[in-house]
């Protein structure tokens, strides 16, 4: 029998097409001896405690802690990337440099496993790099978290190939999703797509018990209220409830560029709000107003604050009550209790 001399990874909705010997577009899932794998498996090259509004998460146990982890790797190339040092190939951490010494000792998903358990968190977070491309490793660690009866995150770029986002679903109880721009931001800055993205949103918000917040991050000359406009008329049709605005700080290949104002982020905030999506937040942002949390129904305060102090939990546990607004008893969306 002739040896395959080449094979598609499912990961995400590039389908890549590996040679052997070769990698995909994330750099990390190759072909090597008759199978696609994910080089770096185990190297956890990010972890730590962190409140779950850093994901950010608002409506997902406000005021509790995640044990966040990260492998190595992209399947996008955003310029303004936050996290280029452990997502992209021109880092010294990709896992084919030619020197160990600047890999990370291997992780297992039992050792990740016990240190959730150790460390009294609630829920394990899949964050900093992008959890698609190593959903292998991802999904391993999920399972055995589920068996602790504990909770996994995923925030994530969201390009899923439909067969990954079947396996992943299951596992996963909350997810944040990037939503960068439009099908033309995606192209001349991302190396990516916008369609992709909203399918996978669509099939999330339809499935029965899981959280979804988005995230857009908006940059002060790129992104304009049409466009803006345009992702919260398809955010509300596809029915996400939370979506997080963040201004811009200068990264990567877009170092020069300067910070989104507060004034053009407020302007943002108004345009989504537009949108009837029914929690509107500001992020890495001074815009206090916009970190509360009102019902939607009353507007009576539900969150006055969702600061990594923890005070969203306080006030959470006096104004929802069995996940409905004490004043009118309108349904809160979210999970404020496992």
């Amino acid at each position: 029998m002739t040896p395959i001399s080449a094979a598609l990874c499912d990961f995400c909705y590039h389908h890549c097409r590996i040679d052997e010997g070769g990698h995909g577009i994330c750099g990390i899932r190759e072909y090597r001896d008759g199978c696609v794998r994910t080089k770096g498996y185990g190297e956890v090259v990010a972890s730590g405690l962190d409140p779950v509004e850093k994901k950010p998460l608002y409506h997902v146990l406000p005021g509790s802690h995640t044990l966040s982890i990260a492998l190595f790797g992209c399947n996008l190339t955003c310029r303004f990337c936050q996290n280029h040092r452990i997502s992209q190939m021109d880092s010294a951490l990709y896992p084919g440099h030619a020197d160990r010494r600047l890999r990370p000792p291997l992780t297992s998903p039992e050792e990740l496993v016990a240190t959730l358990v150790a460390s009294g968190a609630p829920m394990m977070s899949y964050t900093y790099s992008e959890p698609i491309v190593w959903q292998d490793y991802m999904l391993a660690t999920a399972k055995g978290v589920r068996e602790k009866g504990l909770l996994n995150c995923m925030v994530t770029n969201g390009s899923f190939s439909p067969a990954s986002l079947e396996r992943v679903l299951p596992w996963i109880d909350a997810f944040n999703i990037d939503v960068k721009g439009d099908e033309a931001f995606y192209r001349d800055y991302c190396g990516g797509r916008l369609a992709p993205v909203l399918d996978a949103i669509g099939t999330i918000t339809r499935t029965p018990k899981k959280i979804l917040e988005v995230t857009t991050l908006v940059i002060e000359g790129m992104h304009t209220g049409a466009m803006l406009a345009m992702i919260g008329k398809e955010l509300a049709r596809l029915g996400v409830k939370v979506w997080h605005l963040s201004r811009f700080f200068p990264h990567y290949k877009m170092a020069d560029q300067p910070p989104s104002s507060e004034r053009f982020l407020l302007e943002m905030l108004e345009v989504a709000r537009s949108s009837g999506i029914p929690y509107i937040y500001a992020g890495n942002s001074t815009l206090s107003d916009w970190e509360q949390t009102c019902c939607p129904n009353c507007g009576t305060l539900l969150m006055a604050s969702h600061s990594y102090a923890g005070e969203a939990g306080l006030d959470c546990a006096e104004s929802i009550v069995d996940g409905k607004c004490q004043a009118c008893g309108e349904p809160v969306y979210g999970l404020f209790s496992q």
